[in-house]
């Protein structure tokens, strides 16, 4: 009994051991694959970058098939673009993207107004446009976007923006994307024509950008943006709260004092 109780140990043992070489040379032939291409894709991305003038300043190193991106370019959508790159050559596994972004120094003052005009009128005319609600932070050239949107097209174009905007040296992404709901857009649709339909409030339909912005999350509508008055953010509010089949309200409108409070 003790023997077999022994062999069993020393089988258990050796399996695990030829386990461990199996995967041993595994992990080294996955690596020396890796590196046998290190020189090509050395080569291929020093040409690609070689023959983009916004790349001029972008420099590759490549080790195990993993690409190290270094030096300047203009905008923070340069450096995106560098890195896509990078992933497009062939037998790439990775890339590290260390480039800075230099371009012209621009305050966060004067990035926080550039960014605000041009987010805030983006999607004019689209039907999205009204529902679309974003929030604005820059710090030392970083800037983060909050605040929800109907799809992930106005996150999208509203992220394009900042990415393209010069000055920009990073962007976070915390824009949230409302749930796809066939109930939540028959809401929507019903509230703008509250808002904007009733006559006291029709004078901000003139603005195309839709000053007051409708948030409809699984029938919870909560409204964004400024107004003239508190009247009228009182009518907004009384407005949407009418509306059958609305969960609750949430009038987050502010007096519009001169600046803007989210976009």
């Amino acid at each position: 009994m003790e023997n077999k109780t022994t062999m069993k140990k020393i089988i258990s043992v050796i399996s695990s051991l030829l386990l461990a070489g199996l995967l041993s040379v595994g992990v080294v032939a996955q690596t020396t694959h890796a590196t046998r291409y290190d020189a090509t894709i050395q080569t291929n991305a020093t040409q690609k970058f070689a023959s983009n003038q916004k790349f001029q300043n972008v420099k590759s190193s490549v080790e195990d098939g993993i690409v190290t991106l270094t030096g300047t370019v203009n905008l923070y959508q340069d450096k995106l673009d560098a890195a896509k790159t990078a992933r497009k050559l062939k037998n790439v596994q990775g890339v590290r993207n260390l480039i800075e972004v230099a371009g012209p120094a621009v305050t966060d003052a004067q990035l926080t107004e550039q960014l605000s005009k041009k987010i805030y009128y983006d999607r004019v005319g689209w039907y999205d446009n009204a529902f679309n609600y974003f929030t604005l932070n820059v710090k030392d050239g970083v800037v983060t976007l909050g605040g929800e949107t109907y799809n992930d097209v106005g996150r999208d174009s509203a992220l394009a923006i900042a990415q393209r905007m010069p000055g920009v040296k990073d962007v976070v992404n915390e824009v949230k994307v409302s749930p796809t709901s066939t109930f939540d857009d028959s809401l929507r649709l019903r509230a703008m024509r509250a808002i904007y339909g009733y006559s006291s409030l029709t004078k901000y339909a003139i603005d195309p950008a839709r000053p007051i912005r409708i948030i409809v999350d699984n029938g919870h509508i909560s409204l964004y943006g400024a107004v003239d008055s508190t009247m009228d953010k009182q009518l907004a509010g009384m407005r949407a709260n009418q509306l059958p089949g609305a969960f609750s309200v949430q009038n987050n409108l502010i007096v519009d004092n001169g600046s803007k409070q989210g976009l």
